[in-house]
């Protein structure tokens, strides 16, 4: 390490409570209070976690919009000796939130970023959901388009894991539809308002789901536990012996002799040896 990289500042990843405030780690609360710079997805969200917890501090937005212009000047702070704390609205920054590119050119520029862990809700719903905890693939929001959506799905049909999707309360039954039609009617933990007083969890199949959906209105963002893919079935074919594949070509019309160098060539085989088998077969026939 150079003597101008020790001077570099540290990007803190903060996990913040996804519902109940009592899952704020003490060690989460001391990062935003030490930290010179907190930046946040939601300013007004998160000065009202710190309000709670009387945390004062330098709080600035960085979001989806504003990630290009204020990742150069959180990167410069870095650069300069600051250490900047960096959250999301819930959870896990870096996880479905732009917080994943300000990570990444920390690192690039050699700046030293330590993860500061917390509550999850992809993690929350997948060990209570019933369904196998490992292997899972997180594949988070799925498009909003219904084209883009369909496509991705189709992508992720077969993979042979607990799926884990992120979905909004006004997309969750057209999702739910789509994700019927693709994958089938698989086993699905479908978990609402997390640590929440509300906290809900449905646990059946996609189609009982949308039924239950149904009965009442969809409130709060959705995580969607789904049980694993499995690998297509394939059309069995059985190999015809190469005998057999030249009578089929002499069948559709190809002259024998170009029949048996076809054959021949494609198993690595003796034209002659091929010769003598369908001479043979042919006698036999005539006797």
């Amino acid at each position: 390490m150079t003597t101008a990289q020790t001077t570099y500042g540290t990007l803190y990843l903060c996990a913040t409570p996804i519902g109940n405030l009592e899952d704020m780690t003490p060690r989460a609360l001391r990062m935003l209070a030490e930290a010179d710079v907190i930046a946040a997805e939601d300013t007004r969200h998160t000065l009202q976690l710190l309000n709670h917890f009387e945390i004062k501090g330098h709080l600035v937005r960085y979001d989806e919009h504003s990630k290009e212009k204020q990742g150069a000047y959180l990167l410069e702070e870095l650069l300069a000796g600051k250490n900047i704390a960096l959250v999301s609205d819930a959870g896990f920054p870096g996880i479905a939130d732009p917080g994943e590119a300000l990570t990444k050119e920390a690192i690039e520029a050699g700046v030293r970023v330590v993860p500061v862990p917390g509550a999850n809700a992809a993690l929350c719903a997948l060990i209570a959901s019933g369904l196998p905890a490992y292997p899972f693939f997180f594949g988070g929001f799925l498009p909003k388009s219904k084209r883009n959506r369909r496509e991705q799905l189709e992508l992720w049909k077969h993979i042979p894991a607990t799926m884990i999707l992120y979905e909004a309360p006004h997309r969750i039954k057209e999702v739910l539809q789509d994700i019927l039609q693709c994958w089938g009617d698989r086993q699905i933990a479908a978990a609402r308002e997390l640590t929440k007083i509300h906290e809900e969890f449905y646990r059946g199949t996609v189609s009982s789901c949308l039924a239950w959906l149904e009965q009442q209105q969809p409130r709060g963002e959705f995580c969607l536990i789904l049980a694993p893919g499995t690998a297509p079935v394939e059309a069995e074919s059985e190999a015809l012996e190469p005998l057999e594949e030249v009578k089929q070509l002499i069948a559709a019309g190809t002259e024998k002799k170009a029949a048996l160098q076809q054959v021949a060539k494609k198993h690595k085989i003796p034209k002659r040896e091929l010769y003598n088998k369908l001479i043979s077969e042919e006698e036999g026939i005539r006797e």
